[in-house]
């Protein structure tokens, strides 16, 4: 199933993507959570119910008649691992790390998959990354590998984008992470029991047309179920939480001459059976 927030000439709301259209769920049983992260906490309770909407399909739409909004408007956590395909370590010129590198995005930076991502007034080094993100469900403290794939509620395609000068002029690369509009994640939320493998999927990003990383989840340093293990250890995982799972090679930073995004440029990000992002690049106002 593939559920997403969507806007149709009035609030935001849920919907259920069918081939090229999309049922509202929320005008047909106003009974359900208004918001995905609702959605995603209750959904042993409401599951049956959607499903039988989107099968309905009462009150259709097209799809290109709706604007998509990020799935998740405010995640409580953004939490992106860096390093972990083996050849954007060396494109970075470091080591295989021995543990895991995490940072965050601020919930702020969180951007809809055909929105605008700002050019920052206070830098020109605006970067890429193509990542698949997990969306946490059932989520938990202390999950053993073993129970990782039951804390996942969906999958989806995500842009790490990166302010370059900002992420390097200090040790944390929190703030050059966390610009606004700097998470665009979606289109939808593919729900993980229509993802069988999540470490065989192509992932790709697109600069106005021109492939720069073409990759497979398969080569993740730390796969998905050892990240879930790993930060839950530390903190809990809690629904709606988003885990940005690392990039592949093929960075700006890292071509010679060094490739920035800059005002009218297009990033597309493509991860198999997940859809697309593609989102226009614009000078900050």
């Amino acid at each position: 199933m593939k559920l997403a927030t969507f806007q149709a000439g009035g609030a935001p709301q849920l919907g259920a993507v069918t081939g090229d259209a999309i049922v509202p769920l929320n005008a047909a049983a106003p009974g359900l959570p208004g918001d995905m992260t609702g959605l995603i906490a209750t959904w042993p309770r409401v599951e049956a119910d959607v499903r039988r909407l989107a099968q309905a399909g009462a009150g259709a739409l097209p799809l290109d008649s709706v604007h998509l909004l990020a799935p998740i408007r405010r995640p409580g956590k953004i939490m992106a691992i860096g390093l972990n395909y083996a050849d954007h370590i060396a494109e970075s010129g470091q080591g295989t790390p021995e543990h895991q590198v995490w940072f965050s995005k601020a919930p702020t930076a969180s951007n809809g998959p055909y929105d605008a991502i700002q050019v920052p007034k206070v830098s020109q080094a605006l970067d890429y990354e193509a990542e698949l993100v997990a969306v946490i469900g059932a989520g938990g403290r202390h999950i053993a590998r073993g129970d990782a794939a039951g804390a996942i509620f969906g999958y989806c395609c995500g842009n790490d984008a990166t302010e370059r000068a900002w992420q390097h002029r200090t040790p944390q690369w929190v703030v050059g992470k966390s610009f606004d509009t700097h998470a665009p994640f979606g289109p939808w939320i593919t729900t993980a029991d229509e993802v069988p493998d999540p470490h065989a999927l192509s992932i790709r990003a697109l600069v106005n047309g021109e492939v720069r990383q073409d990759s497979n989840t398969r080569h993740l340093v730390f796969d998905i179920w050892d990240q879930i293990e790993h930060l839950s250890q530390a903190m809990t995982l809690e629904p709606g939480d988003l885990i940005f799972t690392g990039t592949p090679g093929g960075i700006g930073a890292a071509m010679n001459p060094r490739r920035f995004l800059k005002d009218g440029d297009r990033v597309r990000v493509e991860i198999e059976g997940l859809g697309a992002l593609d989102n226009p690049c614009a000078n900050e106002a």
